[in-house]
């Protein structure tokens, strides 16, 4: 159970805000806003933030959906996880399989094949910024093979962004969405 109130969708007083967030957000409220909705202010900024590093970038969705589900599971953020895996990521053209291996990937370990050398550049950058803040030369080289500038500070961002969703998740205790005590 939420730390906080969840703020229900009919609050009048937050109407149009409440209205912004569904029409950003494919006509649903989450809890994740239902709890920023406490703060009006930080909410309007979170979405316009999370719109721009999600949507409003060059990098293919599959490779930020794949660095968010990887903080996601570093950070032991089932919310975002279970948000994110079978929703967006399937979505962007992750498999399955995929999914199912992010938790158990490691830098060098054998993966039987199932991410790219590019896919793996992004496990090993999100590794990098969520467990040593300041990725290695080696993963900063594997990203650079794959990505450009805009897309290098893109994904560094988002992967940033996520640490911060996860925390705020976690610190607040947000349930997903239809969880028996959400």
């Amino acid at each position: 159970m939420a730390r906080v109130p969840l703020i229900p969708e009919d609050d009048a007083a937050l109407a149009p805000l409440i209205s912004h967030l569904k029409a950003e957000r494919g006509g649903r409220l989450i809890n994740l806003y239902k709890v920023l909705l406490n703060s009006p202010p930080v909410a309007g900024a979170w979405l316009d933030f999370n719109t721009a590093v999600r949507y409003r970038t060059s990098v293919p969705a599959a490779f930020n959906e794949l660095a968010i589900l990887r903080v996601s599971v570093l950070n032991g953020a089932d919310y975002q996880f279970r948000v994110h895996g079978p929703t967006h990521a399937l979505k962007a053209g992750l498999t399955e399989a995929q999914v199912a291996a992010i938790a158990g990937w490691t830098s060098g370990g054998a993966d039987d094949g199932l991410f790219s050398d590019a896919q793996r550049a992004v496990l090993a950058w999100a590794d990098g910024i969520t467990r040593d803040i300041e990725p290695s030369e080696a993963a900063c080289e594997a990203m650079r093979r794959h990505f450009d500038d805009r897309q290098l500070v893109e994904l560094t961002v988002l992967i940033s962004a996520y640490n911060m969703h996860t925390r705020v998740a976690r610190a607040l205790r947000i349930d997903v969405e239809g969880s028996p005590s959400a």
